[in-house]
């Protein structure tokens, strides 16, 4: 049970214990309204938003004794265009980084997209013919621990290259010491080495692919790039990001924030929501490899 709430919480609920890690750093007045106390309690709101984000359901259809669907739904947006997300997210990441031992600010960091479908119609859809998905990418930056940096979500039919300087443009101002990114094969071109050199004249930056293993056929786990492969895995154990079911990209860009604030929220409360199996077993022992080379 919820100290606070009179209600059995859900499986998406925060914890005692993860909602005191994220309380501080809500809003506790409406600004549209003189600066009036808020009307729903904002823990039992943020417990709204995480129901629809794991399990997926639509707005409508949150239990009744979760807050109104309206009012939850107002209040994601409201903290979507007043950038609440963004500053509770990069404060859970800094914190994090800092419990492990590392700087705040990254010096590597990692680069890929995803391709997800689309479930609604909305702003920035297109086609991905290379992976015949009718939605939005999902581009995202994260750190050699896989912690999100950036996210940017835009049409699928945006071609890497070209999104990946979305991702990058100002990322310099954002981390001054980001000095190396790792990409896969498809954003360096041999012919065409526009991303390689925009890049380190504009964001002084060395972007290094991480190449296949041509002789070997289907998946392969790849040095350095596994890491944001696992970031996508996390996203995509909640529902909601298994699709693409937000009408505008910065909705969908927020999402992706609160997933990734639900799972910091966790570790920094000692209440780690990974799942542990082989693939997590797996993931930390290459980790640990390449702290250890890196030293």
């Amino acid at each position: 049970m919820c100290e606070c709430l009179d209600r059995e919480a859900y499986p998406s609920s925060l914890t005692d214990a993860q909602w005191a890690v994220v309380e501080p750093l809500l809003p506790v007045r409406d600004p549209r309204r003189g600066g009036r106390p808020l009307t729903y309690d904002r823990r039992l709101v943020l417990d709204t938003i995480l129901y629809v984000l794991v399990s997926g359901c639509a707005w409508r259809q949150v239990p009744h004794d979760l807050a109104p669907w309206d009012a939850a739904y107002r209040w994601f947006r409201a903290w979507s265009a007043d950038g609440t997300w963004d500053r509770v997210h990069d404060q859970l990441r800094d914190r994090l980084r800092a419990r492990e031992g590392r700087t705040v600010q990254p010096s590597a960091a990692v680069l890929d997209s995803q391709s997800a479908r689309s479930a609604e119609g909305g702003e920035a859809i297109g086609y991905d013919a290379g992976k015949r998905v009718r939605g939005r990418k999902r581009h995202l930056l994260v750190d050699t621990g896989g912690l999100l940096l950036r996210a940017v979500v835009h049409s699928a039919s945006v071609q890497d290259r070209a999104g990946a300087r979305q991702v990058l443009t100002g990322i310099h101002a954002l981390f001054p010491l980001l000095a190396l990114v790792w990409v896969d094969g498809g954003y360096v071109n041999v012919v065409d080495a526009g991303l390689v050199g925009w890049a380190r004249r504009a964001e002084d930056l060395e972007i290094v692919a991480v190449a296949r293993n041509a002789d070997r056929r289907g998946f392969q786990v790849l040095p350095r790039r596994w890491v944001v492969e696992r970031t996508f895995g996390w996203l995509t154990r909640c529902r909601r990001l298994a699709r693409d079911y937000e009408r505008k990209t910065s909705h969908a860009e927020a999402m992706i924030k609160v997933a990734m604030i639900r799972l910091m929220a966790a570790r920094l409360a000692g209440e780690d929501r990974q799942p542990h199996g082989a693939i997590e077993t797996e993931a930390a022992r290459r980790l640990a490899k390449d702290l250890d080379r890196d030293q």
